[in-house]
């Protein structure tokens, strides 16, 4: 399976990228950071490609696209990682980091997904997008509006795409908490945390249940994503759920 993986410098993106590869997949590792791309691509294995793309840049989603199917030879899948959210109350949360987190988790989605369109119509292939629990499966977290607001729009964007090219799979992949793997495979998503913040803000999470408390193994959701990929041309997978369960 010729897949293209965006966000595979580092955490949840650079697993599935790796993972996917020693599942069988070609893999076209996108992500902004090239030094790191190449890093996770030399772990994929050979024929690997590490191609630099801003997901908030259209031109450059288009051209890594575009070097993605010229050096795969097509495209039979796309999964969509890529996702930040700062930690702030709602009050705090300005303009400029609204249309930030916007543009990396809603408009980035639409700027890869238009320019792998055309490789996906022929290929009948499948569009994943990782979303989260806190933008339907649970109530929002405080601190975390903007990433939730924008997680519950990717989940309708996913839903817009597929109302209107159905012979595409278009899947959302829902994840509970997952730290992802070691070293450069852990999520760097609350990097930049205020912790005095956080925690104030922990005790509250825990009293709504927001934690589970546990983690999803990094390696059993790359056989989720692997599987939605996998799974075939006549079956649609709309939306899959992982959460932790408790091992004990």
């Amino acid at each position: 399976m010729k897949t293209v993986v965006v966000g595979a410098s580092s955490g949840l993106g650079r697993c599935i990228g790796t993972g996917l590869a020693a599942r069988g997949a070609q893999v076209a590792l996108l992500a902004r950071r090239h030094d790191r791309l190449v890093d996770a691509a030399k772990d994929a294995g050979p024929g690997s490609l590490a191609i630099a793309c801003d997901v908030t840049d259209p031109d450059s989603c288009r051209a890594a696209v575009d070097e993605a199917a010229a050096g795969l030879g097509g495209i039979d899948a796309v999964v969509y990682t890529p996702a930040i959210g700062p930690l702030a109350r709602i009050t705090d949360v300005d303009p400029e980091t609204w249309h930030r987190v916007f543009d990396t988790n809603v408009v980035g989605a639409a700027s890869i997904t238009a320019a792998a369109l055309p490789h996906l119509q022929e290929s009948h292939g499948v569009a994943a997008y990782l979303s989260s629990v806190s933008a339907s499966t649970t109530d929002p977290w405080p601190g975390l509006a903007s990433y939730t607001v924008t997680k519950a729009a990717l989940n309708k964007l996913i839903d817009a795409w597929r109302a209107e090219h159905p012979t595409v799979g278009f899947s959302r992949i829902t994840v509970g908490d997952c730290i992802g793997g070691e070293g450069p495979g852990m999520t760097e998503f609350a990097s930049g945390w205020d912790m005095d913040l956080m925690m104030e803000l922990h005790p509250i999470w825990q009293e709504r249940s927001l934690l589970a408390g546990c983690f999803i193994d990094i390696d059993d959701l790359v056989t989720t994503v692997h599987h939605v990929l996998s799974a075939g041309a006549s079956v649609a997978i709309p939306s899959v759920i992982v959460q932790p369960r408790p091992q004990s």
